[in-house]
């Protein structure tokens, strides 16, 4: 082992602190938003996320995989999560004629009006939240510097 990697990271670095600060707000702010969605909407936010990301696919669907690899949460319970919100009439399951094994969520009608119901709800709080502190040009430079973090690592 390098001395470089057996060294623990200086708490003062600035990479460190901003790691640790983006990790923090996240932490944060994702219960703050998904208390005012579920409150406003009555949907949780993992819900939420998993209603936009079928809402913006194709055929408004997607394999319970792919869905799983798209949404930021409840990655590891998505197959859960669609049964959930099948019983809730939100989406329901279509199996796949090519692989019998597989089976796609599929955005319903109610799906699409708790989105939209949910929408307004979700974009006031993370403004209130988040963008409202934050200038207009710290922002673009915030959206730019982590779509290049992000960049490499879409898709694992």
């Amino acid at each position: 082992m390098s001395p470089a990697a057996a060294a623990p990271p200086d708490p003062d670095d600035p990479g460190v602190r901003a790691w640790s600060l983006l990790l923090r707000t996240h932490a944060a702010l994702v219960p703050v938003v998904g208390r005012e969605v579920e409150r406003g909407a009555h949907l949780p936010l993992s819900w939420y996320d998993v209603l936009l990301e079928l809402n913006a696919a194709p055929e408004r669907r997607l394999r319970i995989q792919e869905l799983g690899s798209r949404v930021v949460l409840s990655r590891s319970r998505i197959s859960r999560l669609v049964d959930e919100m099948a019983v809730e009439g939100l989406v329901r399951r279509d199996p796949d004629a090519q692989d019998r094994r597989a089976s796609f969520a599929v955005l319903t009608d109610e799906g699409r009006a708790g989105l939209r119901r949910a929408a307004p709800i979700y974009l006031d709080a993370v403004r209130r939240h988040f963008t409202e502190h934050v200038h207009p040009d710290e922002l673009a430079a915030l959206r730019d510097a982590l779509t290049r973090v992000l960049a490499p690592h879409e898709g694992h």
